[in-house]
């Protein structure tokens, strides 16, 4: 949410602006790690330093949390006051096959195997980078039109943010420890990922 209303304030928007463009992406971002903790994906038992809503509540209901915050997200951007067809379609391309659910598959294809630098970049701008350009773009739109060089700025610095973000998470999670992290630490080695 914060990289949406930085991103309205670039193009003159005011935070009232971007508050659905806000929630939305982070209605988007707590339903994909209530699904990404749950035993079919990183199986993970902790997040934020509480168990996870699967550990917490059972799977069932965790996987039906998760789907209804996806569907608020859309509800929020339909309520926003940036177009919310264009919107919709931003932030269902970020979460979907071409995005996060698409990295999510390359990530779970990937577990036990060796990839290139090439596939695991692409595998992270999906996981990670969709969301965050969805979030810096839809912010955007809450003020000003774009020009055609700002836009290609601002999906530079999203791809850059979302790979920075995913390394420095990966590495975290070798060095770092639970009660730092606040999620289980080794995930990834335990995987062999």
């Amino acid at each position: 949410p914060l990289l949406a209303y930085a991103a309205a304030e670039l193009t003159g928007g005011t935070p009232d602006d971007a508050d659905a463009c806000a929630a939305a992406v982070e209605l988007i971002h707590a339903y994909s790690l209530i699904h990404d903790d749950l035993p079919c994906m990183d199986d993970d038992a902790l997040r934020r330093g509480k168990p996870t809503c699967h550990v917490a509540y059972g799977v069932a209901t965790a996987l039906l949390a998760g789907d209804a915050l996806q569907s608020l997200a859309f509800a929020a951007l339909g309520r926003s006051r940036i177009g919310s067809d264009d919107a919709c379609a931003l932030l269902a391309s970020a979460a979907g096959h071409a995005g996060m659910a698409g990295g999510q598959q390359l990530d779970l294809d990937a577990t036990g195997a060796a990839i290139d630098l090439e596939a695991l970049t692409r595998l992270h701008a999906l996981k990670t980078g969709a969301l965050i350009n969805a979030a810096v773009q839809l912010g955007a739109r809450c003020g000003r039109p774009l020009g055609a060089a700002e836009t290609l700025a601002l999906d530079r610095y999203t791809r850059a943010a979302g790979l920075a973000f995913q390394v420095v998470d990966d590495v975290l999670d070798v060095e770092g420890s639970a009660a730092t992290l606040g999620k289980t630490a080794g995930k990834d080695a335990a995987q062999n990922k």
